[in-house]
């Protein structure tokens, strides 16, 4: 059962002069082949640790599992503090997996604590939070790297403050720490306190850590099927393990996508046609975006490189962007995914016969209307000569979604090598931490200060 990746409608057999012919595809083939290698040949060291993820946990699953089994059983409330991939990841498994209506159902039908993701320093964010649930029953998960991400650790010192005060002796029980194991304050902390640690490999960068316990502990906690997250991702691993790309669907993904970006669509729209992949879209545009956003190439070239992700959800959004992708500027690439069989399904009932125009729908199901719907953009994009291609899971588990998360990662890998870019860096991430640093007078950051410093000041006929 595994997800399919189909690209007819890049081509110029369906896009006419707008498409790729075969002739360009077997052209790009050579330099997919030596961007394939260049992977491989890296793979599973530097910050490519997590391609290896689908294969080196079991013990690290084990106790994830053992972990959370106690913890579901003592706790009404699980939250995540965390930012970037620590966030997004875990909200797109929990969205996909999980009843849509989570946090809603009582708690016998829920079968474990309600789950929130605290990814913003928003103050009224935090305060609706402490609104909400009871620091007494609550187990927080702290997740960072490096334990100086400002967003992260301001929370866990509110959080850790809050608990001392509610609870006294063992608030720390009320703290799982996930984290490096060599470097970081938090590993620090977690070893002065006695936190329950799990640990972010080395070669793992946050947009590429969902496979491990950043991810898993989180989706363990609400009873998913972490080993089968961890089995889809091998079995697509084992499926792209050619360095030909017409047997290598992450591969054909990236090499299209490249073409793409040197023919100016600039811009990459993810369109899941299913409410539970919606935040896969946002997971994903943090990891194309961060990958390839870069401003110089390996060799020292300023190249400015990169394609700006979109997110989008179908059918909603045919009412709000698809006007745009069918009559705009030929500057999109749309990657719809659909889901073959829906985990459940809903009769529309008669009860419309006198109008024609409505009665036409009675008899059939919602999950024929969402994929009609998404045929029929289909059919609207490639009319419009505008280039889309669908990714198809057969449906939704965590072996699918496993296999989703491992493609896209293949896919920006593969493409980042196609532009000679650093795909696991973040220099311009790495700039707004700096000035932020500075602003707060952080130690160290005095030139940084006397650079924002020096900086023009804004002139007041500018503001109105």
């Amino acid at each position: 059962m595994l997800i399919k990746f189909d690209f007819n409608n890049m081509m110029e057999r369906t896009l006419g002069e707008k498409g790729f012919s075969d002739a360009q595809l077997n052209e790009i083939a050579p330099a997919a082949k030596t961007a394939f290698d260049r992977f491989a040949a890296k793979r599973g060291s530097g910050m490519t640790g997590w391609a290896d993820l689908p294969y080196n946990q079991d013990d690290i699953v084990a106790d994830i599992v053992a972990t959370a089994a106690r913890a579901r059983k003592e706790f009404d409330n699980f939250v995540v503090l965390g930012i970037g991939g620590s966030a997004l990841g875990p909200i797109a498994v929990f969205t996909a997996l999980c009843h849509f209506r989570y946090n809603d159902l009582p708690a016998e039908k829920r079968g474990g604590p309600k789950f929130f993701v605290e990814d913003n320093v928003d103050p009224e964010r935090m305060l609706a939070l402490l609104d909400v649930v009871d620091v007494r029953r609550t187990l927080f998960n702290v997740v960072t790297k490096s334990g100086a991400t400002s967003e992260t650790m301001s929370q866990y010192l509110i959080i850790s403050d809050i608990l001392k005060k509610a609870i006294g002796d063992g608030w720390q029980k009320h703290i799982v720490a996930t984290t490096s194991e060599s470097k970081g304050n938090l590993i620090k902390l977690a070893r002065k306190e006695g936190f329950k640690t799990f640990f972010i490999p080395d070669g793992v960068g946050g947009r590429f850590s969902e496979l491990c316990p950043v991810g898993l502990f989180p989706a363990a906690m609400l009873g998913i099927d972490i080993a089968g997250l961890l089995k889809g991702a091998a079995d697509i691993d084992k499926a792209c393990s050619s360095s030909d790309m017409f047997r290598n669907s992450a591969l054909m993904a990236a090499a299209l996508q490249f073409l793409a970006m040197k023919g100016g669509k600039n811009i990459s729209v993810m369109m899941p046609y299913a409410d539970s992949l919606k935040f896969m879209a946002d997971w994903y545009c943090q990891l194309w975006a961060e990958s390839l956003g870069k401003a110089v190439d390996l060799d020292g070239n300023t190249v400015n490189a990169g394609q700006t992700p979109v997110k989008s959800l179908g059918v909603t959004d045919q009412h709000s962007q698809v006007q745009l992708y069918t009559e705009g500027p030929f500057d999109k690439v749309i990657t719809i995914i659909g889901v073959e069989k829906f985990r459940g399904d809903v009769v529309i009932a008669d009860g419309a016969e006198e109008f024609p125009d409505v009665n036409f729908l009675c008899g059939h199901t919602m999950g024929e209307l969402i994929n009609t719907e998404r045929r029929a953009t289909e059919y609207a994009l490639t009319r419009s000569r505008h280039m889309n291609n669908t990714i198809t899971l057969p449906e939704i588990n965590a072996e699918t979604v496993g296999q989703l998360l491992m493609f896209f990662q293949l896919q920006t890998a593969y493409c980042g090598e196609m532009l000679n870019v650093d795909t696991f860096n973040q220099p311009g991430v790495e700039e707004g931490k700096n000035a932020t640093y500075a602003l707060f007078e952080r130690k160290g950051y005095e030139a940084k200060r006397a650079e924002l410093d020096a900086a023009p000041a804004k002139l007041d006929k500018y503001i109105i």
